[in-house]
């Protein structure tokens, strides 16, 4: 699980736990069929979607020019039905 840094856990990243969702924030290197890959092989579960964004970076000056200093990108998987990340189902506090 070289690429995945943590799992998210916002009140929308839980509420997609009811449609077999999960969210996560990996690497922004990595391609999207090396995320599901990884994903597939260290959970054990079969990914059927994946939708992906940059975070908007938080800004850093260095004289006149302006940094942005995030370095990775949150993935939202679909599992096929039947299939769940149970250490993550747990956690659903039904906020």
């Amino acid at each position: 699980m070289d690429g995945i840094k943590y799992a998210v856990f916002t009140n929308k990243s839980i509420r997609l736990f009811e449609k077999n969702q999960y969210t996560f924030n990996v690497e922004s290197g990595l391609t999207k069929t090396e995320i599901k890959r990884c994903v597939e092989l260290f959970f054990g579960v079969k990914v059927i979607a994946m939708n992906s964004h940059r975070l908007p970076g938080k800004g850093k000056r260095r004289g006149r020019i302006m940094e942005h200093t995030m370095h990775y990108r949150r993935i939202i998987i679909t599992l096929q039905r039947g299939y769940s990340i149970l250490p993550l189902k747990k956690i659903n506090l039904n906020t």
